[in-house]
């Protein structure tokens, strides 16, 4: 479903184990920062109302799994570190169009977003299955879900209102890139390190 070129190397979810408190922080501030995405994805295309209906709910939704990741964050004794900059997601910005008319930035946006969740997706299904701590693994597992609800939601919207354009043609550039992309990352406890 996901379309992947490369999968995550099974031996990251044991970096991950082995500093819970740091993945905790970072996959926190995902959340956050994937509700802002939404939330900015809005403000420009505000003149389409079911995807602003659509974003909205996923907003919120991903400002709920930031709360349930403080919550374990703090039942575990931890706190909430300072945000994490996350140069995977940066790298994957640089690959977007920055040209264009409105429509080709939004479809473009809509694709970069999906892409994320869809790498998000595919590393909490790792560690709902390799973490090793049973509360973590159905956490992750029920976040994975909602992951692919998201990347389906943001793929759904990039294809309907980018009819013009040849979206299936970009998906496929950007998978290709993400695909050597993500050969740097894996190797340290953040949810795209």
């Amino acid at each position: 479903m996901l379309h992947l070129k490369l999968e995550t190397d099974p031996r990251w979810a044991t970096i991950v184990a082995s500093n819970i408190e740091e993945i905790l922080t970072d996959h926190a501030w995902c959340e956050q920062k994937a509700a802002t995405n939404a939330i900015t994805i809005i403000t420009l295309n505000s003149e389409y109302p079911d995807l602003v209906t659509d974003l909205l709910e996923l907003a919120k939704e991903e400002l709920e799994h930031f709360a349930m990741v403080h919550d374990i964050i703090k039942k575990r004794g931890f706190k909430l570190g300072r945000e994490r900059k996350d140069s995977y997601v940066n790298e994957l910005y640089k690959f977007m169009n920055k040209g264009g008319t409105r429509l080709e930035s939004m479809v473009d946006r809509l694709l970069f977003s999906a892409m994320i969740e869809a790498r998000s997706c595919e590393r909490f299904k790792l560690l709902s299955k390799e973490i090793g701590d049973p509360e973590l693994s159905k956490f992750y597992y029920d976040l994975m879900v909602s992951e692919a609800g998201h990347y389906t939601t943001f793929i759904t919207f990039a294809r309907k209102y980018g009819k013009n354009i040849d979206v299936d043609r970009r998906w496929k550039e950007l998978v290709e890139f993400e695909g050597e992309l993500i050969k740097s990352y894996g190797k340290s406890e953040s949810i795209h390190g």
